[in-house]
Formats: C-alpha cells, structure tokens, sequence
C-alpha cells in the first residue's frame, strides 16, 4: 500500500467507500450487510488500507452502524471519514448530526467531517462556525467538503479560518474534469482530492449490462454513462483501458485506479462487493503507469468528455 501525508494523517491511496453497506438502492440485500461488508473491512484493514469513506445519507445512517461496528477492534490506524448532509446546516444542528454520526461510528472523534454537498441558501461562514466549534470541543480532527468547486473550496477554508484538507469529487477516466483545477490545488497547497465512483459505478471495471438475474442497480440505472449512446461514445476508453491492462497483466480496474492515484495527491475511494473485488481494488496501489500510459489515457477520457459535449 502507498500512503499519503496530510494534517498529520496517513492515508492510504486505495481507501474503501461504503456507500453500499445497507443502502437499498444497490440491491445488494441483508446478507452482504450483516456479513460480506463487515468481512470487507476487516481484511482492508489486513491489507494497510487506513482511509474509510461514509455518510449519514448511506442508508439512512446504516453504513455508519456497519462501519463502526466491522472496525471494532481493527480501529488503531484507521481514518474515519464521514459526511453530514447540509440540510439547513446551520451550528447547533451541524454539532446535533455530528454527534449522532460519532455514536453511530462508535467513535469519540470523527476523523474526517465533509459537507456532503454546498448549501446554496445557507451562508458558509454559518456552517464553517459550527464545524470550527466540533474542531474546538474535539468532536472532530479534520473538516472536508465534497462536490465543491475550486472556488468554493477555496471560500470554505476562509470561512473556517484553517485548513480545508479534502475535496470529495466524482472523478474518473470517464469523468476527469476535477485534474484540471481541484488536483492542482491540492499539490500546491498540500491539500487531497478524494475520487468518489473512480470506477464510474462499475463501467470502467466492465459491468456494463445486467446482473446474473437480469438487473441493472438502480444507481446505474439512474447514471447517464449507462445510457446507450455513452455506451457507445465510451468504447475508445475502455479499448485503451484493456490494452494498457494486457501490457502490466492487470485488470481494467486497476488501471484506472492506478491512473488516478497516479495524478498525486489523489485517494480513490472504490467500493467493494466482495473480498476478492476489495483485494484487486487495493492492488492497485502498487501499479505504476508509465507516462506515456498515463498521457494516453487522458487523452482518451478528454475525447471521450468531448464526444459527450458534442
């Protein structure tokens, strides 16, 4: 595993997202809850992975229960990240949702506390007072945003009057806007870009039709990039994808995880269905692109976001 320093945090590049702990929406069921999502955790942690990614909206609370629970007794070293979702965030219910979340982690303090989204009604210095009031009662180390803009990361950070050592984005080869402002941003100020869906919900990784039942998730079924004509516009990347794989004897996947690490200053937080997807997930943080690979996969994602423009 490879590791990141930042605030005085180790993370590692390969972190595990658990939106899919108890979430109805990816139809996984109570079994993968009550027993494959716990069994995932526990082998991260075997495997060095330190950063884990939840929400308070993750079914309805559920994932943070999961969460909190597979970690006990796995926790030393492990970094908590968990996201309050702005609804009318103003400091007394920030300090109110906070706790509910650390209690449903089990933990006495939150590593990471992201705004899941901005809140364009409620002014961030408002928000950011009630965030600087957890830092302050220790309730929580680190304050994030996610889907924030460059600049709207950037208000966020003076609004709380320190550091702002996160952005979580949706970013992947089929969605790469964020290496144009937001990694740069971080490399230069020492700042991280968490990627959220790095696999873009499992396309990048080749689960392009239905389940063995004949399913499609319904968070797929919601997606644009499972639509048909980006289905088709997306072949190149994917072409790409596969021969780049081919030449390291890796899988899809890990490349494009290996690519986005590859920017600096970026953790992937993919999810998990199983150990085996955990365990090819996390492998990649010990695959390095060559430049040339990087720049022609990058190539191929521009193409792809200007075919999708067009």
């Amino acid at each position: 595993m490879r590791y990141l320093e930042i605030e005085g945090a180790r993370l590692s590049v390969i972190g595990l997202g658990t939106w899919q702990f108890g979430s109805r929406e990816w139809g996984y069921g109570d079994a993968f809850a009550s027993i494959t999502a716990p069994a995932i955790v526990r082998r991260a942690r075997e495997l060095g992975v330190t950063f884990f990614d939840t929400a308070e909206v993750y079914g309805l609370g559920r994932s943070e229960r999961i969460l909190g629970s597979a970690l006990d007794g796995h926790r030393d070293g492990a970094f908590l990240a968990t996201k309050l979702m702005p609804v009318l965030p103003l400091p007394r219910i920030v300090d109110w949702r906070a706790r509910a979340s650390a209690a449903r982690l089990a933990v006495q303090t939150i590593d990471l506390y992201q705004l899941h989204w901005p809140n364009p009604l409620v002014p961030p210095r408002t928000t950011m007072r009630g965030m600087r009031r957890l830092i302050d009662a220790g309730l929580v180390r680190h304050v994030g945003v996610s889907n924030y803009s460059l600049q709207g990361w950037r208000v966020a950070e003076r609004a709380l009057g320190r550091p702002v050592p996160s952005n979580q984005v949706r970013f992947s080869l089929v969605q790469p806007g964020p290496r144009w402002d937001l990694v740069p941003y971080a490399r230069e100020r020492g700042r991280i870009v968490v990627a959220y869906s790095p696999l873009a919900q499992g396309l990048l990784a080749g689960h392009v039709g239905a389940d063995a039942d004949g399913h499609l998730p319904a968070v797929r079924r919601m997606n644009p990039l499972y639509r048909a004509r980006a289905l088709r516009l997306v072949q190149p990347v994917l072409a790409a994808l596969h021969e780049v794989a081919d030449a390291h004897g890796a899988t899809p996947a890990q490349v494009s995880l290996a690519w986005l690490i590859g920017q600096g200053n970026v953790v992937a937080i993919p999810g998990a269905s199983s150990i085996a997807q955990l365990e090819e997930n996390v492998a990649a943080a010990a695959l390095e692109l060559s430049g040339e690979e990087q720049e022609r996969l990058t190539r191929a994602a521009d193409r792809f976001q200007a075919s999708l423009r067009a």
